[in-house]
């Protein structure tokens, strides 16, 4: 438990973009959420090596952990789990991509993150990586 009195998991997150620009969205199957292709550490892997092994997994994406970059570390509300904190550290993915669902992967979304948003994105994306992406450098 962290000090909010929620659950607390850690999680690695990537952003990647389509030729248009877009950012890459997924929903897992049962849930209502849309996210970042992502999940949670094995035992022994570093943040990096979860989001390529997850990034691979879920959408047919590979990227060596070595070639992601950095972006940012967060506390954000989990999309899908009650009274739980995610620290999610999110990298971004190098290159255009094409995604294809696989694994737990219910649904893919590609994201114009300058036009209005769903309503039925995670809070980590809404709260902290889209407002970083749409601030002016």
């Amino acid at each position: 438990m962290n000090e909010t009195g929620t659950d607390l998991i850690i999680v690695s997150a990537v952003c990647v973009y389509n030729q248009q620009g877009q950012l890459l969205t997924v929903r897992k199957r049962g849930t209502d959420k849309f996210m970042h292709p992502g999940g949670k550490p094995e035992a022994g892997e570093t943040a990096a090596e979860a989001a390529s092994r997850e990034l691979q997994e879920e959408v047919g994406i590979t990227v060596a952990p070595e070639d992601l970059q950095p972006f940012g570390v967060w506390l954000a509300a989990a999309a899908n789990e009650a009274a739980t904190t995610i620290e999610a550290t999110v990298f971004t993915a190098p290159g255009t991509w094409e995604a294809h669902p696989s694994a737990e992967i219910a649904e893919i979304r590609w994201l114009d993150v300058n036009a209005p948003l769903p309503t039925d994105l995670a809070p980590l994306l809404t709260d902290h990586v889209i407002p970083q992406l749409t601030t002016p450098k």
